[in-house]
């Protein structure tokens, strides 16, 4: 099996994957892990991923990041016949004199990647913090107790070391950041989501953010039985434009998801590609029912699609799941149409988080 998992690295690594072998086997039994979750629905979902932390003090620690018992060898073998499928490409095509229309559209991609060259749309993301905030978050970590505190939101020392590398974030984490996020927006009412120049970060919009236990009581008991309506007694998400919502899927994997008021779209991030069906039905029936709820008629649906960004960015490890869903659910709230960061940016990512959360504010520089 190791030398099927090995041959699997190197034809993934020959169409651009680039972190390390360590690194990919957790991403082979995370994958895997997440496919026998989907299929078998063997665990329920959780509003949480405390009993996690709870389970690994009676667990090997390294179990929840990469788990020997999901590396299947039929799981391998799919995966290998996928990826050579995936080399197949199509036949070269015909030879052909092109037209003037697209002689024309062909200069036009070339300027504008020459364009994005001289100025891109996203300045690329530093290596790390400037030496006085990575001192900040050296200290930041050597704390204990409650580390930082946000409206009802608070961290510990436990909570901020899973920002660490090779960590899964919990519930605490996201929903400090969360309401990071939440306190941006209601601080930038004036002029919400102007479009920055020159490459520079576009202005909060209008947004509001749903805690991790939102998705948990959507899904396992839905809209009436969880009591939702109380959730929005002082706001109105449909003068909102955009609603936040970071998911929990199975207890082992977190994506974001959006409404976008403005777009008219029900959105979903996934750093792991999985199909999330379940997230545009379950959201479009919280829509119905809260408009019912506040209204009293039924929403209308007129013009609004399932969105999928075919760019998102993918993770290419088992464990850094939590930080693509916040750094995703940061950037909508800006009104972002895709994403300046990679996995390549993650350790950087975490390091930002801490200082953050640490200080209680988001940074304005990328």
């Amino acid at each position: 099996m190791e030398k099927d998992l090995k041959q699997l690295y190197h034809i993934r690594r020959s169409t651009g994957y680039n972190s390390d072998f360590a690194s990919f086997r957790s991403l082979v039994s995370y994958q895997a892990q997440l496919e026998l979750l989907d299929k078998t629905g063997v665990l329920s979902p959780s509003s949480s991923f405390v009993d996690l932390r709870t389970k690994a003090r009676q667990d090997d620690e390294n179990r929840r990041h990469s788990s020997p018992d999901h590396l299947d060898p039929e799981f391998i073998q799919r995966a290998i016949r996928k990826a050579q499928e995936s080399l197949k490409g199509p036949k070269p095509p015909k030879p052909f004199a092109p037209t003037l229309d697209q002689l024309r559209l062909l200069q036009l991609n070339k300027d504008e990647a020459i364009e994005e060259r001289i100025r891109p749309k996203h300045k690329p993301l530093p290596a790390s913090l400037p030496p006085k905030e990575e001192a900040e978050v050296d200290a930041l970590l050597r704390k204990r107790g409650v580390i930082s505190k946000c409206e009802r939101e608070q961290v510990s020392h436990e909570d901020i070391s899973r920002l660490l590398p090779c960590q899964w974030l919990n519930d605490e984490v996201i929903n400090f950041y969360g309401q990071l996020i939440l306190t941006r927006a209601v601080g930038s009412k004036e002029n919400p989501g102007a479009k920055a120049a020159g490459g520079g970060r576009n202005k909060p919009l209008n947004a509001h953010y749903f805690s991790t236990f939102f998705w948990s009581k959507l899904k396992g008991q839905g809209y009436q039985k969880a009591r939702l309506a109380k959730w929005t007694k002082k706001i109105d998400i449909f003068s909102k434009d955009v609603i936040l919502i970071p998911v929990n899927h199975n207890n082992a994997h977190w994506t974001a998801a959006a409404i976008n008021f403005r777009k008219k779209r029900i959105e979903s991030y996934d750093s792991m590609g999985m199909d999330r069906g379940s997230v545009f039905k379950l959201l479009r029936q919280y829509l119905d029912e809260e408009h019912r709820d506040k209204k009293k008629k039924p929403f209308d649906f007129t013009g609004w699609q399932d969105y999928l960004l075919p760019e998102t960015p993918q993770q290419e490890n088992g464990y850094d799941c939590g930080v693509f869903t916040c750094q995703f659910l940061e950037a909508l709230s800006r009104g972002e149409e895709d994403f300046p960061f990679s996995q390549a940016n993650m350790p950087y990512l975490r390091r930002k988080m801490i200082w953050e959360i640490g200080h209680a504010k988001l940074r304005e520089d990328p």
